[in-house]
């Protein structure tokens, strides 16, 4: 667990207030700084100690083998993961030929804070090295969000008490030695010296380097420059070789006098560019970084925040630390996308190296709806990502003998690299995923250009990959067989609910779609038989009910299986899938994660209020929350069914999954989707946020333990804002034509400038549901007696 009392609760920023080298690793991930095309970990600045050096350019990787015991048609061939590429953030210290080293000597004083509003990291720490020459060193370091390929830092050093001669050391290091935690020599070899050489220069104060991959052939270009502020007498020099480069400024500093170093940095890569062109890239990177100076590049982070915040902002009264992490999930969940620029997101974002760098379907089902409602050209920038991997997902489903586009499990590049076939080829769910955030981000932003061209795309392939995977039953229901839901301790099942829920979805936005575009349809191949086949699949699909239980199974047949035997289950040995055979797993009812659950709140016009409230009862008995990917989900459904204090805990746990580190992986990245989560389990669950026939949906309720929430979307070009508090909703948009929401089932008109307010409807109180034993969620207070 990460300490709280290590950090101070700011509303607006992450303050560690004193250093502990134990949380190094996890602390470097909370600090991380990106903008979605580079990411550097919150390293020291002098790199040493660190608990996991890391910089990531996302889309670089390093492919390596996947072999079986036994080979298996259909199976990937190679895996992908993420490399740590040339470091550009170094800055090394010496004192009196000391160096700055926080292990020895004495460290006064220490301090950290990652500013949500600048988006910058600082810190100050006072240090006196083991000769007893004392210096305050200050840094403040950005990853730009205008300038995709600049990061910065500005870092100064003055002596306390008695002059010193200072050295201040800027590096570039490529193949920096990292620690690799994982058993797999096949992910050791990818990660050991991942770069070879190609070329190196140095002039005046900078430097740049040009390296390739050696198996994924990618190249990679790192160029840096400076500028030098002292007093008269300050001796600079640079030297370059083949993996590195040092920039150095030494002087002698009498008390008050400073030694101000400013370091940009720039990094482009490219698979098809050549040398010059990638050298030249980052050349032409550092120079515009360079014409904007230091002050602009704070300037233009401020200016960009502030558009964001005033857009995005999450107000909460009532639980200041969850105040806290809804801003901090923001901002984070901002940096994983701002200028991904056609990439991929990944699940732990530029934060760390944690599962392999891949993405998955976090990104469209609990980022994407983030995203398109707070930073929409960030939501279609990795839309176009998807869309760029068509080409290969197509060949999967060939690969497959179907038709239509079957998406990856786990990527980077675009082709599968899920070793796990449970996953990597029967969780066909992700296809579906990928399509509702494709239309749920048109209906929201109006973008008619993605929605006739990639937007259209994607439905019509994935449509066409569920009428070739599901069959009709002699009774003509359509259904859709060994598959592998959300909940991945349950694979192979038949008539997944929440897949069956949505791949019917997928189907009749398609169909919607060729008719909305019929001479993109007749492009696109789809005629009037294709298209009535696929509302045929989805009005005939089967929706398993359990009549004895009146509740939905998970899939079909799942209700009959025999419950896991919770009462025996030690508290260490969760995660099961670490220490039960999946086999087991499989054959019981446990759940490792919300999956039908995510139906009652994704598809929730599928079910009525009465079996919304029975599903949410049974599931809360068996999900054990082994995935960070759950606890957003239940606070949802938690809320909208009346267990609003339950619902509360829930936010806790996906707010604070990474600031308590309580799956106990946070070294290794944050997770992006719970820190969506966060979002969507204020919003969607408190805000009672909901998308329905073309319009906004509210159904605002308040626990006990908060008084006012308030939050703002961006929707069809407008601002859209609601305050709540635990008496009334009020509802306005700043600019646009007047719009139709509902507020609790009424509709409401709103005009710019011209707020609506409306009371707020009574929850009755619900007997708290169960949770295995062990499994409960941490109450965030007193839980009253269940009436």
């Amino acid at each position: 667990m990460i300490l709280q009392e290590a950090f101070a609760v700011d509303p607006w920023a992450l303050r560690e207030v004193h250093l502990d080298l134990g949380l190094l690793a996890q602390t470097e991930s909370l600090f991380a700084l990106s903008n979605g095309h580079l990411g550097w970990r919150g390293n020291l600045d002098e790199g040493e100690p660190h608990g996991l050096p890391g910089t990531y350019l996302n889309g670089v990787y390093e492919t390596r083998p996947l072999p079986y015991a036994e080979t298996a048609y259909g199976l990937p061939e190679s895996g992908q993961t993420v490399i740590n590429v040339t470091n550009g953030k170094l800055v090394r210290l010496f004192v009196d030929d000391e160096p700055f080293d926080v292990r020895y000597g004495e460290l006064r004083a220490h301090e950290r804070t990652l500013d949500f509003r600048a988006g910058t990291l600082s810190r100050t720490a006072e240090w006196v090295s083991p000769a007893g020459r004392a210096v305050r060193v200050s840094s403040t370091r950005l990853v730009s969000l205008t300038q995709r390929a600049i990061g910065a830092i500005r870092y100064e050093v003055q002596p306390l008490g008695h002059n010193a001669r200072i050295a201040v050391q800027s590096e570039l290091l490529a193949n920096e030695q990292v620690d690799v935690t994982s058993n797999d020599p096949r992910v050791a070899a990818a990660l050991e010296n991942p770069l070879d050489a190609e070329y190196d220069n140095g002039r005046d104060l900078s430097a740049v380097l040009v390296h390739s991959t050696k198996r994924s052939k990618l190249r990679v270009g790192a160029a840096m420059d400076h500028t030098v502020e002292g007093p008269d007498g300050v001796l600079t020099e640079t030297r370059v070789f083949t993996d590195g480069g040092v920039v150095t400024a030494a002087v002698v500093l009498e008390p008050g006098q400073k030694l101000t170093v400013t370091k940009f940095v720039a990094y482009g890569w490219s698979g098809t560019r050549s040398l010059p062109g990638v050298r030249d890239q980052v050349w032409a990177g550092l120079t515009a970084a360079r014409q904007t100076g230091w002050d602009g590049l704070l300037k233009e982070q401020r200016e960009y925040l502030d558009d964001f915040w005033d857009c995005a902002d999450v107000q909460l009264d009532g639980d200041t630390e969850v105040q806290q992490a809804v801003r901090f999930a923001l901002f984070h969940v901002l940096q994983a996308g701002a200028r991904a620029e056609t990439r991929a997101i990944p699940a732990k974002g530029l934060t760390g190296p944690g599962y392999d760098g891949h993405a998955f379907w976090d990104t469209e089902m609990f980022v994407l709806p983030v995203l398109t409602l707070t930073a929409p050209d960030a939501a279609a920038n990795a839309l176009k990502w998807r869309h760029s991997t068509l080409p290969l997902a197509i060949d999967r489903a060939a690969q497959l003998g179907l038709k239509g586009a079957a998406f990856p499990w786990r990527t980077i590049a675009g082709q599968e690299c899920s070793g796990y076939w449970p996953a990597g080829t029967a969780a066909f769910h992700i296809n579906a995923d990928i399509a509702d955030a494709a239309a749920c981000y048109v209906s929201i932003t109006g973008d008619t250009g993605f929605d006739r061209g990639p937007g259209m795309e994607l439905l019509t392939h994935t449509a066409r990959l569920w009428r070739s995977l599901g069959h009709h039953d002699p009774r003509g229901r359509f259904h859709i067989d060994g598959v592998t839901g959300p909940d991945e301790y349950s694979a192979i099942a038949d008539n997944n609910v929440y897949t069956n829920l949505m791949a019917q979805r997928n189907l009749l936005q398609a169909a919607e779609a060729a008719k909305r575009y019929p001479d993109r349809a007749k492009q696109l191949g789809i005629d009037m038989e294709e298209a009535a086949s696929w509302r045929d699949a989805a009005e005939a699909m089967l929706i398993p009910y359990d009549e004895m239980l009146r509740v939905h199974p998970q899939a079909e047949g799942f209700t009959g299986h025999q419950i896991w035997d919770f009462a025996n289950t030690e508290p260490e040995q969760y995660p099961l899938l670490l220490n039960f055979p999946y086999f087991d797993l499989y054959r019981k009812q446990v759940v490792k994660q919300a999956d039908l659950v995510l139906a009652l709140q994704v598809c929730g016009d599928a079910f009525t209020a009465e079996e919304k409230a029975r599903d949410f009862d049974y599931y809360e008995a068996l999900t054990v929350r082994d995935s960070s990917l759950s606890a957003n989900t239940q606070a949802v459904i938690a809320a909208e069914v009346g267990h609003l204090d339950l619902a509360h805990d829930y936010l806790g746990e996906a707010a604070l999954m990474d600031l308590h580190d309580l799956e106990h992986n946070t070294r290794d990245g944050v997770h992006i989707a719970s820190l969506a989560g966060t979002w969507v389990a204020l919003v969607a669950g408190f805000g009672g946020l909901r998308y329905r026939g073309g319009m906004l949906a509210f159904a605002p309720r308040l626990p006990e333990g908060l008084t006012r929430l308030a939050f703002n979307l961006k929707y069809q070009g407008r601002r859209v804002s609601a305050e709540i508090t635990r008496s009334t909703a009020k509802y306005s948009i700043t600019d646009g034509e007047p719009i139709e929401i509902m507020h609790d089932g009424e509709r409401v008109t709103l005009a710019a400038d011209k707020p609506v307010t409306r009371p707020m409807t009574a929850v009755p109180p619900r007997t708290r549901p169960s949770q295995p034993t062990g499994r409960e969620p941490l109450h965030r207070r007193p839980t009253p007696d269940a009436t």
